[in-house]
């Protein structure tokens, strides 16, 4: 059985995390690699962020 965790990001993690994910999808584009899947996930991130103020994640 796993355990879950819920995880409040601060703003200034989120906006970490955000622009972690941002620099991630800058280094796989300048190595021509895909970036679909980081796209959709900082797409996500942004659109949480923006809505709730806040991102929560649960970790399993």
């Amino acid at each position: 059985m796993s355990r879950k965790i819920k995880v409040k990001f601060t703003n200034f993690e989120c906006n970490l995390l955000i622009n972690g994910m941002n620099e991630f999808r800058n280094m796989l584009l300048a190595e021509g690699l895909p970036t679909e899947d980081v796209d959709e996930l900082l797409l996500k991130l942004i659109d949480v962020y923006e809505k709730q103020g806040v991102i929560l994640c649960r970790v399993l």
